[in-house]
């Protein structure tokens, strides 16, 4: 049962979807992972579904400039076994892997987990943790934001996210997770990505949205990536960072972030030799 009434239209073109999208209480519909299940509880609202699911421009995974771009429309199964993907952002793939089950990611779509608020996903962190940039579509024309501060903004009223456009920076990524054994949500989610830099290290979960941790990378650069010399830069991050809940404590999670990012760090130093 859907407990709220809508009306639903399937524009013929990204340009006529932006046009009903920026009306009141107009929502667009894709994979429906998140938003439709919140219709059926009353969580959600819709006056209007926007169906862009047949926009072939939405669609599809390229390479170019040595930048890989994915298609909001990409289902999270293509994401996680493409070539493509799989060689130059292994922490998104495996981030995609880790999404729900398989129905799941048969019909989740990239651009609606990095989209949805209110709950933590798989995806944005490691698009954090790869320096990735959104692409959306809007009455003003095409903006690119980046992943970090899309993941706290959300995206713009009346936009379309169109695209992921991630560095093709090479295999040394990784991505770890505990999942909430109910929802299968992260509890605690962490990507990471060697540079000549030092680490790019995100969390998702423990925080309250996908967060680059720049003090943790800061301690951490030049190594060792120990899981003693991980856990200690964890340690010295202020609690209030970590956010208690679902029966954990901000203790726990700061220590169960740097269990994770240590894990991924190693799994990154091993496909990169």
């Amino acid at each position: 049962m859907i407990l709220t009434d809508f009306d639903y239209v399937r524009p013929a073109g990204l340009d006529e979807a932006l046009d009903l999208l920026a009306g009141p209480g107009a929502r667009v519909l894709a994979g429906g992972q998140s938003l439709l299940p919140g219709l059926r509880t009353g969580a959600d609202t819709a006056r209007l579904l926007v169906d862009v699911r047949h926009l072939a421009e939405l669609r599809g995974i390229g390479s170019a400039g040595g930048s890989l771009r994915i298609g909001a429309l990409t289902t999270l199964a293509e994401l996680a076994a493409h070539p493509l993907v799989r060689a130059a952002a292994p922490g998104l793939a495996a981030a995609a892997r880790a999404n729900g089950d398989p129905q799941v990611r048969n019909l989740g779509t990239t651009g609606g987990n990095l989209a949805v608020t209110g709950r933590p996903t798989d995806l944005p962190v490691a698009a954090v943790a790869a320096g990735a940039e959104v692409e959306l579509a809007g009455p003003g024309g095409r903006i690119r934001m980046a992943a970090e501060a899309f993941a706290e903004t959300g995206p713009p009223a009346g936009s379309v996210l169109t695209a992921l456009l991630v560095p093709g920076a090479g295999p040394a990524a990784a991505f770890e997770k505990t999942a909430d054994r109910a929802t299968r949500y992260p509890l605690c989610a962490a990507a990471v990505r060697l540079t000549p830099d030092g680490p790019r290290i995100a969390v998702t979960g423990a925080t309250p949205r996908a967060l680059r941790l720049r003090g943790v990378e800061d301690r951490l650069r030049g190594g060792p990536y120990t899981t003693e010399a991980v856990l200690a830069a964890f340690r010295a991050e202020p609690r209030e960072l970590f956010v208690p809940g679902r029966g954990t404590s901000a203790e726990y999670l700061g220590h169960l972030a740097g269990v994770l990012t240590a894990r991924a760090l190693a799994r990154a130093a091993r496909i990169s030799t």
